[in-house]
């Protein structure tokens, strides 16, 4: 039998505040919360908005989330450090 006590799949770990540095920018028109995550503290795949590729687990990136203190989980965004900072070269920022 399996161990009942494992966080399932679909689950969001929260993030720790006090652990990574964040920054507070304006982009679209939008206040948002930008925060570096190293590779060690990355244990689940994401897509990144910026090129619709996968960040795999153990990569560092960028979580981004808007700073209007309403948004939740569903509102952050995982993204490649390159694709982060050219969003304003092209299609990013959907």
């Amino acid at each position: 039998m399996g161990r009942s006590n494992r966080r399932r799949r679909d689950e969001h770990r929260p993030l720790a505040l006090g652990r990574a540095p964040q920054t507070r920018m304006t982009w679209m028109g939008r206040a948002w919360i930008v925060r570096q995550l190293t590779g060690h503290t990355s244990t689940r795949s994401y897509t990144c908005p910026g090129c619709t590729h996968q960040i795999a687990p153990g990569n560092a990136h960028v979580v981004v989330w808007p700073d209007d203190g309403l948004g939740g989980v569903d509102d952050r965004r995982h993204w490649h450090h390159a694709c982060w900072k050219a969003r304003d070269q092209g299609r990013y920022g959907r």
